[in-house]
């Protein structure tokens, strides 16, 4: 079959194209004829072996897939790598059935980033009816998703930050209060004037570096910083017991991976997501697919920040 696999870790150089033997399904496991393929920035992170958990080689990338199975259901699936593959193995309890009227595409922006946007508002910042939000990189794939499901959830009002004014117009269009610059100084002052001169009571933050700290000084009493990235691949400034006391503010990191196999926390909420995308309630944007052979291009567009919504690699070209 054909596959992207990498045999030395580094940048997008290292993804290359492969013929490699088709994997077999194992107890508990079932085969997926893949047609798609997600494409998510921890993926960056998992080809240079700087990911939360470490990567061995040889290694075909790619933690999500939507395709048929051997008895001829749709399913979409998280999966332990292996994605970036015509087939791969998934274990049967992650593979979700797709309703009709959703497409590929879509499908593949709720499996992951999806459900982390769920997971920041519901889990980790457990928000409350008519708490400010802000949701940086609100044009991305899981930022996209949670301006709309913060909106949904009860949200009084929604801060997105985006690096240009395109990517700040479309997170408008998804339901947005206001958008405001992503980079430069002043970043704390901006969204405290967003939210009409208060501090903010949740922020999504998956960028590390200045915009962690600028998060976290905006933040009001009670408020809750969500990390769940570190797309500048810049740590924050350590972050001292004292300012979170002397503030009552809490910093909560989040990581999707730990949601698997606890009750409740997966097959639930991506049935709530697809439903919710079924009746047109939420639109999950596509916003690159690239065929398998351009797989580096892909990872290249998305480290330079020149695409939004969700990117998916097209299996069958």
């Amino acid at each position: 079959m054909r596959a992207i696999q990498i045999t030395e870790f580094g940048g997008p150089e290292v993804l290359r194209q492969a013929e490699l033997p088709e994997p077999v399904a194992g107890p508990g496991q079932v085969l997926v004829e893949v047609t798609s393929a997600g494409i998510n920035y921890a993926d960056t992170h998992m080809v240079e072996n700087s990911y939360l958990s470490k990567a061995a080689l040889p290694l075909v990338p790619g933690g999500e897939v939507v395709g048929r199975t051997p008895d001829g259901r749709r399913v979409v699936a998280l999966t332990d790598n292996g994605g970036y593959a015509e087939r791969a193995a998934v274990q049967e309890y992650m593979a979700h059935e797709v309703p009709d009227g959703v497409t590929d595409g879509q499908a593949l922006a709720l499996v992951v980033q999806g459900l982390t946007a769920w997971h920041l508002l519901r889990t980790s910042a457990r928000i409350a009816q008519g708490e400010s939000v802000v949701v940086h990189a609100a044009a991305g794939g899981t930022g996209s998703l949670a301006v709309q499901l913060a909106k949904a959830f009860g949200a009084g009002r929604v801060i997105a930050t985006a690096s240009s004014k395109d990517k700040r117009d479309l997170a408008l269009e998804l339901g947005a209060d206001i958008a405001v610059e992503a980079d430069g100084e002043g970043l704390k002052e901006r969204l405290i004037e967003a939210n009409g001169g208060k501090k903010v009571d949740i922020v999504l933050e998956m960028t590390g570096g200045p915009v962690f700290d600028a998060s976290l000084a905006a933040l009001a009493p009670f408020g809750r910083l969500v990390t769940y990235g570190l797309a500048s691949r810049v740590p924050p400034t350590p972050v001292q017991a004292a300012q979170l006391m002397g503030r009552s503010r809490a910093v909560v990191g989040f990581w999707l991976m730990h949601t698997i196999g606890r009750p409740g926390m997966y097959r639930e909420p991506m049935a709530e997501l697809l439903a919710m995308t079924a009746d047109g309630r939420l639109k999950p944007q596509v916003g690159g697919i690239y065929p398998l052979s351009e797989v580096a291009r892909a990872h290249e567009d998305l480290r330079a920040r020149r695409t939004y919504g969700k990117l998916i690699l097209d299996v069958s070209r």
